[in-house]
């Protein structure tokens, strides 16, 4: 677009000013963003007509005429900058749509900016933020990719709090983000009220930057507001739009097609799920071999909700899965992929109900090997949904925790649960879980001889009442029963991949690559002060780290060490490229079992439909699209899904782990002030973090608050260390402190020692005489201060770390 070229003004309400109408004109058609100095030189203006000029802008940007962009250039009001920050909002197609990051034009919604990514690959998703040349084409907006930016600038979200000041009161933003230390002054509270969590719109520069409130979310501290917090917080798709409710309640109408699957009704197929499960989307089948040319071996089946058969490929139900991603599970409730007439109903395999089912028919040889495997669409009857505390104690029944004992007794049908539980009456025992744990002890064998990377950490499991309320929050115990449904699983997983590449057919890989040098190299720093010698010349495989944990004499150190060895490893993420699974020390791996919640499973569902023709009669239905193979778009486009599903399963996680933190902060809220045994996780020069057992939930116990000596930080050991008294605080370390603070909001804990803070006698010296004299006591590190009572800056030595 040539630069306009406006004529000069022949009056004007000043002279050699030029008319509002003329700023607009050159404004909007300029190609560069148009900023005072811009306009000032295309109208010749110069010494006190700037000083005007900057009036005449004030004067129309008061008017609502024009609207100033980032960089200090102006547009038209109810228009779009040249260069502005856009915010994804839809992925139609290939191709990301944006709206404004900020918009102002009352009455005026913001309009829809097509970004436009010629010769590269997007990555971009929903809720991410862009820097964006934009431009005008027939009566929209496209815009070009700067760069994209990082989405901490996003609302913030925090809880109104009131201060008293000479002028009246002042209404502070709180942030509830433990790693945003800022507070906000509020521009505009609207509605709100002190207490109100809210989302608000920050504008300005710091150390002067305001937010305006946007939304009033409720009562912060109100049952199930927790998991809210982090919808919110990370952007998480909550609502489906109509168009998605309609075609889920469609397709969930659809015949299930029986004549032309498989049918698998007449097996005792059995569902094995956390009590608490929300869904049911994979069931399990094993008998022993009867060819004879696998003598010892045994036949399995992993049936898993036919859900490619409800969302095909382009309809409103698929593009809404493959913006969310994933499901995202919380203490309090599940945002599902798909919607619940779908997700809860008909794709969940619920005992006694006929479901539509994608099975792996495996053979599994006597070592545990997959001989192996074929795949076709079924009609399955599950006889029962059996929670893992359940199958475990009806497999060892003479070795049953007393907490288990109410399960075994449902199980084995006495009082009114037999119906249940086995309506047909079947013996589940002998016909189903015997089975399945006989040719899993055979999975396990392989698994052993494979050598997979064996960290077991803890899960912790909150479980709440009706109400919302916390009952408890406890380490998920980790059964037989639940390594059992992982083998089958990762059997199932392993078919998968090996089935589509024997058609060639495109693969959704599940990657684990191995660790880098650089995190090899700290990890060989940290072993190195427990005494555990770790070569880098070595090839490293996941057996390496499991022999190291194996070396691992005290059990104080062994959680710390393998929490280390976790962090050493790269993240797992989605890919068309195969570069293997390295945790599982598989060459070829690929995410089947779970297309309720994943919409990685979902695609190479529908790669297995097309390699092995699998296709299902054309629905009655003309607004059910015809195929549930892969689509040509995404098989062109398998990469850039990939990295957007990656993207989308590391917001899950961390918003669920964000969540069971409040959780946790709000269960442990009644006992501050107690003593509580805990475990150090992490030591840096300000302090160390720690644990409370058997809960989880990181609290920090400042280094100012462990006495009156200076204490030296050792990196390579992760020790602070007293230097009079010797006295050492290192990684793994059991300690009793006292919990000094649970913040529900933050879910940040507090601790401090149980003699209390910042009052503790000099140790290794003698006390500290009243009088003065005597030695002079040696600081932790001097304290002080920051705004508003916030911790500031602790410097050691007169460096600032």
């Amino acid at each position: 677009m040539a630069k306009a070229k406006i004529s000069k003004p022949k009056s004007s309400t000043k002279p050699g000013l030029p008319t509002r109408e003329q700023i607009i004109a050159f404004i909007t058609e300029s190609d560069q963003p148009a900023g005072k100095r811009e306009i000032a030189r295309e109208f010749g203006l110069k010494g006190n007509e700037k000083i005007a000029l900057k009036a005449l802008l004030k004067d129309m940007s008061d008017e609502g005429l024009i609207d100033s962009a980032p960089g200090r250039a102006f547009h038209k009001m109810g228009g779009v900058p040249k260069v502005t920050v856009l915010r994804i909002v839809n992925i139609d197609g290939d191709q990301p749509v944006a709206v404004p990051d900020r918009w102002e034009a009352e009455g005026k919604p913001p309009p829809h900016v097509r970004i436009l990514e010629k010769g590269r690959k997007s990555a971009l998703g929903v809720g991410d933020r862009i820097l964006a040349r934009t431009e005008e084409r027939g009566s929209g907006y496209v815009a070009h990719v700067m760069k994209k930016l990082q989405a901490s600038a996003d609302l913030v979200m925090g809880v109104i709090e009131q201060e008293e000041s000479s002028r009246g009161p002042r209404y502070w933003v709180r942030s509830i983000d433990k790693r945003q230390r800022h507070d906000y002054l509020v521009s505009d509270i609207g509605e709100a009220k002190p207490g109100d969590l809210v989302l608000g719109e920050p504008s300005g520069r710091p150390p002067r930057q305001m937010v305006r409130v946007t939304q009033i979310l409720g009562d912060p501290l109100a049952p199930k507001s927790f998991s809210l917090i982090a919808i919110n917080k990370y952007g998480i798709p909550n609502h489906f739009p109509e168009e998605v409710l309609d075609d889920a309640e469609r397709v969930s109408k659809l015949d299930l097609a029986a004549d032309h699957r498989e049918d698998l009704r007449g097996l005792p197929i059995i569902a094995i799920d956390p009590v608490d499960a929300r869904d049911f989307d994979d069931a399990v089948w094993a008998a022993p071999d009867e060819d004879s040319a696998n003598a010892g071996g045994y036949q399995a089946i992993v049936a898993i909700a036919d859900v490619s058969f409800y969302v095909r490929p382009g309809s409103a139900l698929d593009r809404q899965a493959r913006k969310r991603g994933n499901s995202v599970y919380f203490p309090d409730r599940v945002v599902p992929m798909l919607p619940h007439a779908l997700s809860s109903d008909k794709c969940s395999l619920k005992a006694g109900e006929d479901r539509a089912a994608m099975a792996c028919h495996m053979v599994i040889d006597k070592n545990g090997q997959l001989k192996s495997w074929r795949f076709t669409r079924a009609l399955i009857r599950i006889r029962a949904n059996i929670p893992y505390e359940v199958a475990q104690a009806a497999m060892t029944p003479d070795d049953v925790a007393p907490e288990h004992r109410e399960a075994l007794d449902l199980f084995r049908g006495k009082g009114q649960h037999l119906d249940r539980l086995a309506p047909d009456g079947v013996d589940l025992v002998e016909q189903a879980l015997r089975p399945l744990w006989d040719c899993w002890h055979l999975l396990a064998k392989a698994r052993d001889k494979r050598e997979p990377l064996e960290l077991d950490l803890p899960e912790r499991r909150v479980v709440l009442d009706d109400q919302g309320s916390i009952v408890s929050v406890a380490v998920r115990e980790r059964l037989d029963a639940h390594r059992l449904i992982e083998d089958y699983m990762i059997a199932a997983n392993v078919a998968a991949a090996k089935a589509l590449e024997a058609q060639k057919a495109p693969v959704m890989y599940r990657v684990h690559e191995p660790p880098s040098r650089e995190k090899l190299a700290a990890l060989k720093d940290y072993l190195a002060t427990h005494g555990i010698n770790f070569a880098l010349g070595q090839v490293v495989r996941p057996a390496t780290f499991n022999r190291i944990i194996t070396q691992i004499m005290t059990s104080d150190a062994k959680p710390q060490i393998m929490e280390q060895i976790l962090r050493s490893q790269t993240q797992a993420y989605y890919a068309p490229q195969n570069a293997g699974h390295f945790g599982l020390a598989l060459g070829s791996y690929a995410h089947f079992t779970s297309p309720i919640r994943r919409y990685a499973d979902l695609l190479v569902h529908r790669s297995l439909v097309g390699a092995y023709h699998l296709e299902m009669p054309t629905p009655a239905d003309k607004q059910v699209p015809r195929t549930t193979t892969l689509s040509g778009d995404d098989y062109t486009r398998l990469a850039v899904i990939g990295e957007l599903i990656s993207q989308y399963e590391r917001r899950a996680m961390e918003a669920e782990r964000e969540t069971i933190d409040r959780y946790v902060a709000a269960f442990l809220a009644e006992k501050v002030g107690q003593i509580l045994p805990t475990r150090i996780t992490g030591v840096q020069p300000f302090g160390f973090f720690a644990t409370v057992e058997g809960l989880g939930g990181d609290g920090l116990v400042p280094v100012s608050t462990l006495g009156i000596e200076r204490f030296h930080y050792d990196e390579a050991s992760q020790s602070l260390i007293g230097e009079e008294s010797g006295d050492t605080y290192h990684s793994g370390q059991r300690l009793e402190l006292r919990l000094a603070e649970a913040n529900p909001l933050t879910g940040s804990l507090r601790f401090e020692l149980p003699e209390g803070a910042n009052h503790l006698p000099m140790r290794g010296r003698g006390p500290v005489r009243r009088d003065g004299k005597g030695p002079k006591p040696k600081m932790a590190g001097k304290y002080k201060a920051g705004p508003r009572g916030r911790p500031g800056n602790i410097r050691h030595q007169g460096r600032k770390r």
